[in-house]
């Protein structure tokens, strides 16, 4: 066989350094784009990206030439030079990242939660979010490891 076949779908989690509200909410649905035309210029067909100004939720399906580290060290490495000169000097993403497996039948419901993250977070915190989506996913973790 010589093609590749396949779809990924990624749901991408991390927020900004320490969690500092860095992105303005004037600038969100720029840095939205510009998170999407990152991943889109690698082959990485954005679904839905969204947020909140100390974190990002991006829905993508992932190359299937490329690793996932490598697309996630791209979207973060460019979207942070690009967040120096527009948002704030001191702009930067954190370290991690959490990234979970979506099947075709879940895209719909991931796709309106990405998208109704304002309304979500009344209610919620970013770190309690991360945590219900990590036990979603059965994913054990380190308090002190996530959340740097």
């Amino acid at each position: 066989m010589h093609q590749y076949l396949g779809r990924v779908l990624v749901h991408l989690v991390f927020s900004t350094k320490q969690r500092e509200p860095f992105i303005e909410w004037d600038s969100l649905e720029e840095t939205f784009s510009y998170l999407g035309g990152t991943l889109n210029a690698i082959d990485c067909p954005v679904v839905k990206v969204g947020g909140m100004p100390d974190h990002v939720h991006i829905l993508f399906e992932l190359a299937l030439t490329l690793s996932l580290s490598k697309a996630v060290e791209e979207v973060k490495r460019e979207s942070s030079k690009w967040g120096k000169e527009h948002i704030h000097p001191g702009f930067d993403w954190q370290i991690g990242y959490g990234a979970f497996t979506v099947s075709p039948e879940d895209e719909p419901q991931v796709t309106a939660y990405i998208a109704n993250q304002e309304e979500y977070h009344r209610t919620r915190t970013y770190q309690d979010e991360f945590r219900e989506i990590l036990r979603l996913h059965e994913i054990e973790w380190d308090e002190r490891e996530v959340w740097d």
